[in-house]
């Protein structure tokens, strides 16, 4: 009898507490990544970062379509059969390719997608309106100040005249970035010339073309020309011509620099958004796009030295990390 007092007790007690105390949920976030490379890795490590500091509770399922558009077909129709409280997608083409399935599915209709690394979220179609997202989809823009690294570029050469872009046309997010450095160029009396890649493995041949051509390369943040950044990097000091980053990530890799966004961060701020929407009953809907604002200018002397470039003083000061 008395056992089962403590045990009636233990019940009302267990009853009257908040959920939370009682019976803390554990929630699943499926991920749908593009490629594997260090930016949209960061994405995901500072996500993670952010709902564990929140204490928010959470099982991942995480797949990675390695830059190819077939599988993270086959990743959004994985991600719709494990019936996940959010989704998670980092980069243009699994956001889409999620968003198209989660609209076909019922039970997927109103799951909360969280996008992050994405650089025209409207553009692609994923949201109606930055301030304004409706529907179940919401996330963390990545769009490049542009017009800023071409000035950024003319600081580390004055004479420049003409600027080279390898991009990968097939990306939205690329297209939009290149639209806006012909712009800048223009805007600033510079040529641009282009070379444009389907594969990773098209790199070296297309950078090749620009070789004589131009007085530098530009690599905008897309997902194809960084994750593997080493064959542009390589005919950059084959060639004499200075390479510049859009991501930070890409300087430790070789390129001479960057003014870009801290992508661990970017993360941090899009598992904000992910603990509000979970553990807070936050709608999507209610929730604006965000931008990163704060950008870190960095440096890589002996890669710059390789691509016969003298980096003057007045960039050395203004850096924010010199790698030697």
């Amino acid at each position: 009898m008395k056992r089962l007092t403590l045990c009636l007790l233990a019940a009302l007690l267990l009853a009257a507490m908040p959920l939370s105390a009682a019976q803390a949920k554990t929630f699943h976030v499926s991920v749908s990544q593009f490629v594997e490379h260090p930016a949209l890795d960061a994405v995901l490590a500072g996500f993670q970062k952010a709902l564990k500091d929140s204490g928010v509770e959470v099982e991942y399922s995480v797949h990675n379509a390695q830059a190819k558009i077939s599988t993270a077909n086959q990743i959004a129709q994985a991600i719709a059969g494990e019936k996940p409280d959010l989704v998670l997608a980092i980069a243009t083409p699994s956001a889409q390719t999620c968003a198209q399935v989660m609209k076909k599915v019922p039970h997927m209709a109103t799951t909360p997608l969280i996008f992050g690394a994405i650089t025209d979220p409207q553009g692609a179609g994923l949201v109606k309106n930055i301030e304004k997202p409706g529907g179940y989809i919401t996330g963390v823009s990545d769009k490049s100040p542009v017009g800023r690294h071409v000035d950024m570029i003319r600081e580390f050469q004055p004479e420049l005249k003409t600027l080279g872009v390898v991009y990968n046309a097939g990306e939205t997010n690329s297209k939009t970035l290149v639209d806006m450095l012909r712009a800048a160029c223009k805007e600033r009396g510079l040529g641009l010339e282009e070379a444009t890649v389907a594969t990773s493995g098209d790199i070296y041949m297309a950078a090749k073309t620009l070789a004589g051509r131009v007085d530098a390369i530009y690599a905008p943040t897309d997902n194809t020309i960084i994750s593997a950044i080493e064959s542009l990097v390589r005919v950059c000091r084959q060639n004499q011509m200075p390479l510049y980053a859009a991501d930070v990530s890409s300087v430790e890799r070789g390129a001479v620099a960057a003014l870009g966004f801290d992508y661990f961060q970017h993360g941090v701020q899009a598992g904000q958004m992910a603990k509000r929407i979970l553990a807070d009953g936050v709608l999507p809907a209610d929730l604006p796009v965000e931008f990163q604002k704060e950008l870190s200018l960095q440096i890589n002397l002996s890669s710059a030295k390789a691509m016969g470039l003298d980096v003057p003083e007045a960039m050395l000061k203004k850096a924010d990390k010199i790698l030697k």
